[in-house]
């Protein structure tokens, strides 16, 4: 269990890495950070998150597919590409991909419904982060792939946020710097606003 001192502290101490190792989360605690996910701002109600959970045996197997995809999505892959990916599906210690349910022809706008699924993505990462886990979310050209999408139950029009590399952090995040809010903010007064972030 990882061990901070508010909920806010927890947010700002998060951070993305790849460095994992087992355990994953398992059994109800990882029913409990997929639930963070359900929490997520829905409107409409559409529910559109699907988790799919790869792990043990079928990463290798799960591997396999993600390279076939690569090769149709992206045939000029160099095969050194191909290998690390292969290597990092087969050897994470588990594997969440972000199935988008979704809607087209309902009365909330699909934008909003993958919206939905991208909030729903992050609060498991918050709780991943909280219950001493780590994370990082993955894409790519092969995250558009029919065949790859219809092995995880989204057909047309179904679609792939992507994945979550889940595990244990082999080590503490380095303390990165991170951007300035003042930056990224501003007082609306009337006038237009300029970000500083958007300057030069």
């Amino acid at each position: 269990m990882a061990h901070h001192h508010s909920p806010l502290d927890v947010l700002l101490s998060r951070a993305s890495t790849d460095h994992l190792v087992e355990p994953p989360p398992k059994g109800d605690e990882l029913r409990t950070i997929l639930s963070a996910g359900l929490r997520a701002p829905d409107h409409g109600k559409m529910r559109p998150w699907r988790y799919t959970v790869i792990k043990g045996k079928h990463r290798e197997a799960f591997a396999d597919l993600v390279v076939e995809a690569m090769g149709r999505q992206e045939p000029d892959a160099p095969a050194a590409k191909k290998t690390k990916r292969h290597h990092r599906f087969a050897n994470m210690p588990m594997i969440i991909a972000l199935g988008m349910h979704l809607q087209p022809e309902g009365k909330i706008p699909v934008i909003e419904q993958e919206m939905a699924v991208a909030a729903g993505a992050m609060n498991v990462l918050n709780a991943l982060h909280a219950t001493g886990f780590g994370g990082m979310w993955v894409t790519g050209p092969f995250c558009e792939d029919r065949a790859l999408l219809e092995a995880l139950g989204l057909p047309e029009p179904h679609r792939l946020a992507g994945f979550l590399f889940v595990g244990t952090p082999a080590k503490h995040s380095d303390e990165r710097k991170r951007p300035d809010i003042d930056d990224y903010m501003a007082i609306w007064k009337g006038d237009a606003i300029k970000f500083p972030a958007d300057a030069g």
